[in-house]
C-alpha cells in the first residue's frame, strides 16, 4: 500500500541514520534484525530466508560489516567467511586499495554521461588485454556474470554467423534467458521451458562427446557457433576436468571453425591458484568472461573479453551487441583497476595456490579417517569442494560450522558438496580455526551416525 510522503521520509531517515552510525545501540540492533526478517518476508522473497544452507533456521544474524576474511553481524559478533560471496571476496571484504580507489573516483564523478568517452573504461580494458591469455584484446564491460555470458553468446553468433552451442551438463552460466539456456541444471531450466533454442548439452569432461555433438549437428544441416565451458564447475559441484580435456576442446573448435567460450566468472582473477583457470591448461579461448572477484569485492562489474577478429560486425553498429547503461561505469572501473593492481602486487594467485594446498592436505586426511561422512575432497586453489555422502550431512555440517561462527555453503539447491571459497587474504591462523572446526564436526557427525546404527 502506498504511503504518505511524510511516512516515506520518516522511514528513509531512520534507515540512513543506521547507515551513518559507527555503532548501534542494543535497541537499534534488535530493530534492524526484526525489520530485516519482516522486510524479506513481505517485500523481497520469504523463500530466501528458508533456503540458506547455513542459517535457514536462524534469523538473528544480520550481516552488517565486513573486513578482510571476516564479517560482523549487527551485534558485533565476528564470523570467518569461507563462502566469500561465491567467489566475490577474493581480496577479502573492503580491501583498502579498492575502497580508496572508489572513494577517490566518487569525489570526482560517479557515473558516465553515456555520450562522451569515459577514460576509465578504456584504461581498464587495456589492463584486461594485458593480463588475459594469448591474443584476447577487446573488452565489453557489464554488471554481472550472467550478462557477460549473454554478451559472449551473442558475439559468437554475430561473429560466426552460426547458430548452435555445445554446453555442459551441470554447467552454470547464469539465470538470464540466454545464459540459462547454456546452463546444464534442470532445476533452474525447467520452469522456463522452452528456453532459447540452439543449445545441446553433453557431459563435462568428455571432449569426444563435444565433437560427436558438433558432427551430428553439422550432418543434419545445422551450424555451430561455439562451445561454452567453465575451467572447473563451481555451482555444478566443484568438478575438475580430466587431463587433456581443454587442449582437445581447442582442437575440436579449430577443426569445426567454432569458438571456444570459457566462463571464468568464478575462477578468474586468481581464485584457482593461477590468474585464470585456463592458465592451468595452457589453452587460449576465443572469448572469456569475468565477474565476481573482478570488482575487488567492492563494486559489481563483469566483462567479456574476445579476440580482435571477432569484432568486425560492430564496425557498422557498435551498439549491436548491447548497450549496458551502467556497464563499465567509473566507480566500478576504478575498483577493478585497483583490484588488478592488488592481485598482481600481493601475488593473490600464489596465495590461493599455497593456502588451497594447505586446506586440501588437511581435508584429505580428515576424509580418509571418516569416509562414511566425507566422500571426497577436490579443488584448485581456493575453490574447494567437500563432498558428503548425503545431502542431509552437508546441510548439517554447514549449520554446525555456522554455530561456530564460520560461514560455508553448498550449491544453490544442494548441500551434498559444500564449497570452501575463502578470501586469499585469509590467515593461516584463521584457516586452522576453520579446519579444526571441520575435523571436530565431521567426527561428531560420524559418532551420530554410529549411534543411530547401533540403535
Amino acid at each position: 500500500m502506498r504511503k504518505s510522503k511524510e511516512e516515506v521520509l520518516r522511514d528513509a531517515n531512520d534507515i540512513l541514520s543506521y547507515i551513518e552510525k559507527q555503532t548501534l545501540t542494543e535497541a537499534e540492533q534488535k530493530k534492524i534484525i526484526h525489520d530485516s526478517v519482516y522486510n524479506f518476508t513481505h517485500y523481497v522473497n520469504e523463500a530466501i530466508l528458508k533456503h540458506r544452507k547455513s542459517v535457514s533456521n536462524d534469523f538473528s544474524v544480520v550481516e552488517w560489516k565486513g573486513e578482510g576474511a571476516v564479517f560482523y553481524d549487527t551485534k558485533g559478533d565476528e564470523y570467518i567467511d569461507c563462502l566469500g560471496g561465491y567467489g566475490v571476496f577474493l581480496l577479502g571484504h573492503r580491501h583498502p586499495n579498492v575502497v580508496n580507489a572508489v572513494k577517490s573516483q566518487i569525489d570526482r564523478y560517479a557515473l558516465h554521461s553515456q555520450e562522451l568517452v569515459d577514460p576509465l573504461r578504456g584504461y581498464l580494458s587495456k589492463l584486461v588485454a594485458a593480463i588475459t591469455p594469448g591474443d584476447l584484446q577487446h573488452t565489453y564491460l557489464v554488471n554481472c556474470g550472467t550478462e557477460a555470458n549473454e554478451m559472449a553468446l551473442k558475439l559468437a553468433r554475430l561473429a560466426t554467423g552460426k547458430k548452435w552451442f555445445i554446453s555442459m551438463e551441470n554447467g552454470f552460466h547464469g539465470k538470464t534467458l540466454g545464459s540459462l539456456s547454456a546452463s546444464g541444471k534442470a532445476m533452474f531450466r525447467t520452469p522456463y521451458m522452452p528456453l532459447v533454442p540452439g543449445f545441446q548439452h553433453v557431459a563435462f569432461g568428455d571432449a569426444e562427446a563435444v565433437e560427436k555433438a558438433i558432427h551430428h549437428l553439422i550432418g543434419t544441416g545445422e551450424t555451430v557457433a561455439g562451445v561454452i565451458v567453465e575451467p572447473m564447475q563451481g555451482e555444478g559441484g566443484v568438478n575438475l576436468a580430466p587431463e587433456g580435456y581443454f587442449q582437445r576442446l581447442r582442437e575440436i573448435c579449430d577443426k569445426y571453425e567454432c569458438l571456444l567460450i570459457v566462463d571464468e566468472v568464478q575462477t578468474g582473477m586468481g581464485r584457482t591458484g593461477k590468474l585464470f583457470g585456463m592458465d592451468h591448461y595452457g589453452v587460449v579461448p576465443d572469448i572469456m568472461t569475468l565477474g565476481k572477484a573482478f570488482g575487488g569485492g567492492v563494486m559489481p562489474i563483469a566483462a567479456m573479453v574476445a579476440k580482435d577478429e571477432l569484432w568486425d560486425k560492430m564496425e557498422e553498429n557498435p551498439f549491436l551487441l548491447g548497450s549496458s547503461t551502467f556497464g563499465g561505469n567509473p566507480l566500478c572501473c576504478a575498483a577493478s583497476i585497483a583490484a588488478i593492481k592488488t592481485i598482481l602486487e600481493e601475488d593473490i594467485p600464489g596465495q590461493a595456490e599455497a593456502k588451497g594446498e594447505y586446506i586440501l592436505d588437511r581435508l584429505k586426511k580428515i576424509q580418509s579417517e571418516h569416509p562414511e561422512v566425507l566422500k571426497d575432497v577436490r579443488g584448485l586453489g581456493l575453490l574447494i569442494g567437500m563432498e558428503f555422502t548425503t545431502n542431509e550431512l552437508g546441510y548439517t555440517m554447514a549449520k554446525y560450522l555456522f554455530n561456530e561462527k564460520i560461514l560455508v555453503s553448498g550449491t544453490i539447491n544442494n548441500a551434498t558438496v559444500i564449497r570452501l571459497e575463502p578470501p586469499a587474504v585469509i590467515s593461516y591462523e584463521q584457516l586452522d580455526v576453520v579446519l579444526d572446526a571441520i575435523e571436530r564436526n565431521i567426527a561428531l557427525l560420524a559418532n551420530e551416525m554410529n549411534e543411530v546404527t547401533v540403535k
